[in-house]
């Protein structure tokens, strides 16, 4: 299985109550509702915009998939979330403008009108965005008591996520289509727009509001888009190597040399044991023989401060690999944030048992 992950070029929020204000800069993205009635007795929105560069995107599939099952989600990590309802909906359309991501932000005063806002798609009176007419499958949103803005985007491909009062809050949407439409040339990369599903509500009570980290964030995280595939390669050929058919059994990791660069590429190597091998005569250690693990087993990635998965287990994506040598896996670090340490974690199932085996095998990445 492999992973690779490519980063924002630009990113920013509008508003539709500060039609011209651009946050390009913004540490935040913030996709809420809003109604305050001390201000304005309208409902109010705001939307992000993100986008990421084709030539990245055409390089991880012309020159890093291998296999034709894939796929590709867009994350987003919250900062803060309120007054969520019981299925509050937010929505995915690939932008079908250009915009300019601006330097501003949203304290800044005097307000920066230099790049997207609700109304412009670049800077303040330049190019306003389509509100009428729009080109054959795309269209936009707004209302009739805000300025005329707001974003257009193709009407299809789309993704949406659903959030309940208990579950996970990051954005993890399944992009695929909208990707396999950029890279095939049906429409242009202009990025994505992410919006609520309900917008511009008149109950007070019912206000989401729903801040994701932007590319500028000084945290560790980042928007992104996945890029997954099953790169799971079974092919032992004569070597003599058996699965692990007894237990206890114990694993270890190889080829780690503790440190890599944000472009390396790593092959861990996993290893088994018997922890208690049978009594039988032998010419050689039993310590020394090698075993694979059985074919349901998946590695994850923890970060080792937060204890975080930023790769966690998945029955497709994180599969083990053997070959003629060992179990194995390989792992892209362009998507770990550098100077930071993670943990190697495997997961194997043996006669119908799910065995976690954490042994603290630990790595870096640094910066180049």
């Amino acid at each position: 299985m492999a992973v690779y992950k490519i980063f924002p070029t630009q990113d920013t929020t509008i508003y539709s109550f500060y039609p011209d204000k651009n946050t390009g800069l913004d540490e935040i993205l913030d996709i809420s509702t809003s109604l305050n009635l001390d201000l304005d007795p309208n409902p109010q929105t705001n939307r992000a915009l993100i986008q990421f560069s084709s030539n990245e995107i055409n390089d991880v599939i012309n020159n890093k998939i291998s296999g034709s099952q894939w796929q590709s989600n867009l994350r987003c990590f919250i900062a803060d979330i309120s007054g969520l309802t019981q299925d509050t909906t937010l929505e995915i359309y690939p932008v079908s403008q250009s915009w300019n991501m601006g330097t501003g932000k949203f304290n800044f005063d005097p307000e920066v009108t230099d790049g997207a806002s609700w109304n412009y798609k670049d800077y303040e009176n330049g190019t306003l965005w389509t509100t009428g007419s729009f080109n054959p499958g795309t269209t936009g949103s707004y209302t009739s008591y805000v300025t005329l803005g707001g974003g257009t985007w193709y009407i299809t491909p789309t993704g949406s996520q659903t959030f309940g009062f208990y579950d996970n809050k990051d954005l993890n949407i399944d992009v695929t289509n909208i990707i396999n439409g950029w890279y095939s040339g049906s429409y242009d990369n202009n990025g994505f727009i992410i919006k609520q599903k309900d917008e511009f509500i008149t109950n007070i009570n019912n206000q989401p509001k729903i801040k994701y980290y932007s590319i500028d964030t000084h945290t560790i995280y980042p928007p992104c888009l996945e890029f997954k595939w099953n790169d799971c390669i079974i092919n032992t050929g004569s070597s003599g190597i058996i699965t692990i058919n007894t237990q206890p059994f114990t694993i270890s990791l190889n080829e780690n040399p503790g440190t890599f660069y944000p472009d390396s590429v790593n092959k861990f190597r996993v290893y088994s044991t018997p922890e208690y091998p049978a009594r039988v005569w032998s010419t050689s250690s039993f310590y020394t023989k090698n075993y694979y693990l059985p074919e349901e087993s998946y590695y994850a990635i923890q970060d080792l401060y937060t204890n975080e998965y930023v790769i966690d287990f998945d029955n497709i994506y994180t599969k083990l690999s053997q070959d003629t040598v060992s179990s194995y896996f390989t792992l892209y670090m362009n998507g770990l944030e550098p100077e930071r340490y993670y943990k190697v974690v495997i997961k194997t199932i043996y006669d119908g048992q799910i065995i976690i085996v954490d042994n603290n095998y630990y790595f870096k990445v640094i910066n180049g």
